[in-house]
């Protein structure tokens, strides 16, 4: 029995945000990373408006890269909290067409809504242009709407017409819809796989799909095999709804010029600890998984994690893993960006008697929240932070990747 699938995603949600919130961006080429410097900055494009789209901004370029395309553009920084709130009123409508939601990130998600057709006919297009409007009316944004029998079809037709955008695949029509596309637009096809591909004379969706499979599977392994499964339109993966689990809770911070002094790195990175224990300790939730995201002058992005027996929320211990895991990846190179993410993680329990101790914050830390939270995240801070201006230490970036837990 077939599917009915929706993926629906935001059209450039943070500029589309910052554009309806303040009307003098309408229309402009609005640039949206974690600087605001422009050509100045040491920041990367989270997301672009369509008209800084047009003059090539794209997503994952550098700030710098940006401002040589663009010099024109608004350059504006993120505000994360508020577009995690418009973000939670765009799953509380998609919630009211089925229960079957299923967040990817901060801005879409995958919807079945099988048993949601009755009301409109049983027609998947009347109810998507209804949810599309309902965005629209509600939220005065707009979304691009995929539909399909499968998430990997609906996903992909979500960005063939954006903005606005609607795009159904009937079902039986899968293959045929994909074969013409380029082989990176199939999920677990990035960069390196796609080089692999090319030379196989594998160019488009469909080249894979026809492909010999005892060719794919000397040349690609195992691989292979689910990668040409999903080139035929095969993808039984189900919606998965979310529970308002947190995953993981992080930020990072990019460096107004690459840094190699070790003592900068260092306290940078002490900073950053404290900023992430701070916010699992707001939510009262402890993890045992570190992982350090390392990015280097020549823009090389690492990442390197370790977990722990005992959860924890204390800035000494994050720090104390992240540093050793930064020990282990930096070498002679000036650093970019460094970031720390905790996962793995639950709400804080009451343990045993005989249970191991969760590695919990300091009453010293503890005393730092109180103080801060009366008089704000200046009133006291570490002394060995205190060589570094509070001024230049601004700037986390808690990005869609580092999702703080739901309430």
């Amino acid at each position: 029995m077939s599917r009915t699938i929706f993926h629906l995603d935001m059209d450039a949600f943070y500029a589309a945000v910052e554009q309806r919130d303040r009307p003098e961006l309408r229309g402009k080429p609005v640039i949206i990373g974690s600087d605001p410097k422009g050509g100045a900055g040491r920041g990367v494009v989270s997301t672009c408006s369509y008209e800084a789209r047009r003059f090539g901004v794209r997503s994952a370029q550098s700030i710098s890269e940006a401002w040589r395309l663009c010099p024109q553009g608004i350059y504006v920084q993120p505000d994360m909290k508020r577009y995690a709130a418009v973000s939670e009123q765009v799953m509380e409508i998609l919630g009211t067409v089925t229960d079957l939601v299923e967040p990817v990130s901060i801005d879409e998600a995958f919807l079945d809504v099988g048993g949601s057709l009755r009301p409109f006919g049983g027609s998947a297009e009347a109810l998507a242009r209804a949810l599309k409007d309902r965005v629209c009316e509600r939220l005065q944004l707009t979304a691009s709407v995929g539909v399909a029998s499968c998430k990997l079809v609906a996903k992909v037709a979500s960005d063939m017409r954006k903005p606005d955008g609607l795009v159904i695949v009937p079902a039986g029509q899968e293959a045929a819809f994909l074969a013409p596309l380029p082989v990176r637009r199939l999920w677990g096809v990035g960069p390196k796989m796609e080089e692999r591909l090319i030379p196989l004379g594998l160019h488009t969706i469909g080249d894979l799909a026809r492909a010999d499979p005892a060719r794919l599977e000397r040349k690609l392994g195992t691989h292979g095999f689910d990668l040409q499964k999903l080139a035929r339109g095969e993808d039984d993966r189900p919606v998965v709804p979310d529970r308002g689990e947190a995953k993981s809770l992080g930020a990072e911070h990019t460096f107004d010029a690459d840094v190699n002094d070790a003592d900068t790195l260092r306290r940078t990175l002490l900073d950053i600890a404290d900023h992430v224990a701070r916010r699992l300790r707001r939510h009262g939730l402890q993890g045992r998984t570190v992982t350090l995201k390392y990015r280097d002058e020549d823009f090389e992005t690492l990442t390197r994690a370790e977990t722990a027996p005992q959860p924890t929320d204390s800035g000494d211990v994050i720090f104390a893993v992240a540093w050793r895991l930064f020990q282990k990846v930096h070498g002679r190179k000036r650093v970019r960006l460094l970031g720390v993410t905790l996962s793995h993680f639950g709400a804080v329990s009451q343990l045993g008697l005989f249970a191991p101790a969760a590695a919990e914050a300091s009453a010293a830390e503890r005393v730092r929240d109180a103080l801060a939270a009366r008089f704000g995240r200046d009133a006291v801070t570490r002394a060995s932070l205190l060589k570094s201006p509070r001024s230049r230490r601004v700037g986390w970036d808690d990005g869609p990747a580092a999702k703080d837990a739901k309430k």
